[in-house]
């Protein structure tokens, strides 16, 4: 969803009009609305890799999909349409061959979605070179870099850490595991917390299914070390002012760690999920192999996290270096780029219709 948006806000002030499309009782739904664009829905599921028995209704709902999409693409009208993954877009991409398209790619690997709509696609954006590999060559591919909000900008670390009331004296490990959470990493910082906390000052993105928990687990921390601690169910706009002040960061290998932690500069254990396919294995390796990551397994998470957070805390050249080697994988201008080549397609089409 972030990617889209951080497009819409670099393309807002060239477009007359824009439509937000989104499955059925999709979770986006209430983040457009509260952007103030306008937003549709269409009947959409899954077919690949889908069991027998949910297969019939699935076909049918992607059938309705395309029936609703097409009704749609009439009333609307658009000159280009942006996809950005997911069996959601399939529908839409299918009633809208005849319309300019732009697929954008977030992860190194594409998923099988993705490589579906690439198809219909007449331009393919790339968050890397690496992705470039999983496409037909004939196709037209621009590696834009990931997109992230205006929001997400690099603070003045005194002013970061101001806002958090930490401490200069001590560095700071921010752990974050998505919108809803990642259990085991919660898990793992919560039961190395005492530990950590005599070592850094911690930033906790907990996600809410765990924030009940979490709550409970870290009220009896001494209160020298509870100074130290700063836990969230989740961070909005302050989210660029904890990645500011952060020294190392602990998270999930989704699709965003391949654009936010350049942006911030910020070196990062990942510990890919593992039921995700193997994307953010992928993700991860990519990372890493660049020197800007550490990899962990989640199985590995109870032995090694914290011995591998207190190496590199420690290690002040082997982290400096890291977060140079992350800097240099930013491309603040991924929405820009995205932007422009929607405004291409769209001109493309107005000219041939004159």
């Amino acid at each position: 969803m972030y990617p889209a948006l951080s497009v819409l806000q670099a393309v807002a002030d060239r477009a007359d009009s824009v439509l937000w499309v989104g499955g059925k009782g999709g979770m986006e739904a209430g983040l457009v609305s509260r952007n103030s664009i306008p937003y549709a829905e269409i009947p959409a599921a899954g077919v690949h890799g889908v069991g027998l028995r949910s297969l019939p209704g699935n076909i049918a709902k992607l059938l309705q999909g395309v029936k609703r999409s097409r009704r749609i693409l009439r009333e609307f009208q658009p000159d280009v349409m942006l996809f950005t993954g997911g069996y959601v877009a399939v529908p839409m991409a299918m009633a809208g061959t005849r319309i300019n398209s732009l697929l954008y790619v977030p992860d190194i690997e594409p998923g099988m979605a993705l490589k579906a709509l690439a198809r219909f696609s007449d331009v393919i954006a790339l968050t890397a070179e690496e992705s470039k590999s999983y496409f037909n060559p004939a196709k037209r591919m621009v590696v834009t870099g990931y997109p992230t909000r205006s929001t997400m900008k690099k603070l003045e670390k005194d002013t970061a850490l101001k806002a958090f009331g930490l401490s200069a004296d001590m560095p700071v490990l921010m752990v974050i595991g998505g919108s809803k959470g990642a259990r085991s990493i919660n898990n793992t910082i919560l039961d190395n917390l005492s530990a950590l906390l005599e070592k850094t000052q911690v930033i906790h993105v907990t996600g809410e299914l765990d924030w009940n928990e979490i709550q409970n687990r870290t009220k009896t921390l001494p209160a020298a070390l509870a100074d130290r601690y700063r836990a969230f169910p989740f961070l909005h706009e302050e989210i660029a002012a904890a990645f500011s002040c952060a020294d190392l960061c602990v998270s999930r290998a989704g699709a965003s760690t391949l654009g936010e932690l350049p942006l911030f500069g910020l070196p990062a254990i990942l510990v890919p999920y593992p039921y995700a396919w193997r994307y953010q294995k992928v993700n991860a390796d990519y990372l890493v192999s660049k020197q800007a990551a550490v990899l962990v397994r989640n199985e590995d998470l109870s032995d090694k996290l914290l011995p591998t957070v207190s190496g590199l805390l420690e290690d002040k050249n082997r982290l400096s270096e890291m977060a140079t080697s992350m800097q240099s994988l930013e491309q603040p201008q991924a929405a820009q780029k995205i932007a422009d080549l929607l405004i291409e397609l769209a001109e493309e089409k107005a000219a041939g219709r004159k």
